[in-house]
């Protein structure tokens, strides 16, 4: 299956030139996944605006909006309509975006984003359940931190989401970018430009409690994938808590569009399969380095099957003589269970390698551990009937 069917020429624009004062409007008015870039009537295209980038950036009302796209030359990837589907969930994943353009013949043709595609294949997502694929030892916040508190964290984890906890570790909300950003951009709506700096530290000392929402929505490790994305279709969710079955207070993991979106790219060849989000962050390393640094450690242990890698690097503000601090994050999917390794360095080949010894580590630790159900083959077997 393409995306020719798929993709929509129904999006949200504005020119370049635009405020981002009126970028944020956009945002809260019709919530669009992200808002494409354009130039002489739409002629010309620029980039990508996502929720994520209005979080993390600090530009002022008055900035272009073409300020905003590819930032450090990363963006939204071009996509041609006849594309795989399974090729375009790759990319997306790997872009670390919702929604990409989509051409044709050279000229800008419309979007797709993660909701079309889950939509198209959701009927074969009942071979997989959410045990198998969702996020697990997340980060969380406290219900007494302040809002200042949660910025920090997404930013630094480089996520969209936290489940928040009360004082003995159980489940009372989640605050996502979405909460984030209409409620800081309702508020900012509401203030003079005199009074804007006051109302924006006041809102930063805000408890989290006030921005989060709860009840929260969770689901088991037992349920199918296909149940799981429907909720959040209908309900316009982007992730789900995980809790366990015998007791939804406890945070077992999150499972989010993207990391269905991400299964489906797995692939049947016979060498390790590595998505990676954000790869030129890297400063020497190849896709090829990458890979083989994995599978040197994944060689040691003859009894573990890596099903499959993701690599995702994240790029902070802070810079030592010019050197971004870069972090990386390695979490492999095998018959042991998940695994995984985080490590910070100046540079994104720095942060690899930080991460990868933390990932031998853990890789340690996890032997002994029972396999998992094989799934892999049932879900390729219905997506390749796509």
């Amino acid at each position: 299956m393409d995306i020719s069917d798929i993709a929509t020429q129904d999006y949200v624009e504005v020119d370049a030139e635009e405020r981002m004062g009126k970028v944020r409007a956009l945002f809260e008015e019709e919530n669009p996944k992200g808002v494409i870039v354009t130039r002489a009537g739409g002629a010309e295209y620029e980039g990508v605006i996502t929720q994520k980038q209005l979080l993390s950036s600090h530009i002022e009302d008055d900035t272009r909006a073409v300020s905003l796209t590819n930032p450090e030359g990363h963006g939204a990837p071009k996509l041609q309509r006849t594309e795989n589907v399974r090729d375009v969930a790759r990319k997306l994943v790997e872009g670390g975006t919702k929604v990409a353009p989509v051409f044709e013949e050279g000229e800008l043709w419309g979007i797709v984003t993660e909701d079309h595609i889950l939509e198209a294949v959701l009927d074969n997502l009942d071979a997989l359940t959410v045990e198998q694929i969702y996020t697990a030892n997340v980060v969380t916040i406290d219900e007494d931190d302040n809002l200042g508190t949660v910025i920090n964290r997404l930013r630094e984890h480089g996520i969209s989401r936290l489940p928040v906890v009360d004082d003995e570790g159980f489940l009372t909300g989640v605050v996502t970018t979405h909460d984030i950003v209409n409620f800081v951009t309702r508020d900012i709506q509401k203030t003079t430009r005199g009074d804007r700096r006051g109302e924006i530290e006041r809102m930063l000392d805000l408890p989290v409690y006030d921005v989060m929402s709860s009840p929260v929505e969770t689901i088991s490790p037992d349920d199918t994938v296909e149940s799981a994305v429907r909720k959040m279709l209908e309900n316009d969710y982007a992730g789900l808590v995980v809790t366990p079955e015998d007791d939804d207070r406890v945070v077992g993991g999150i499972l989010t569009k993207t990391d269905v979106l991400r299964a489906l790219s797995y692939t049947e060849e016979e060498h390790m399969d590595i998505q990676i989000t954000d790869i030129d962050l890297l400063d020497t390393l190849s896709r090829e380095d990458i890979h083989e640094g994995i599978q040197e450690i994944v060689d040691k242990y003859s009894d573990m099957h890596v099903r499959h890698a993701h690599v995702r690097f994240h790029q902070h503000k802070e810079k030592l003589r010019g050197t971004p601090l870069i972090m990386c994050q390695i979490r492999l999917r095998t018959n042991k269970g998940q695994v995984a390794g985080t490590g910070e360095g100046y540079g994104g080949d720095n942060a690899f390698y930080q991460a990868l010894d933390l990932l031998e580590r853990n890789t340690l630790e996890l032997k002994g551990v029972n396999a998992d159900e094989e799934y892999r083959g049932q879900l390729l077997r219905k997506l390749g009937e796509l």
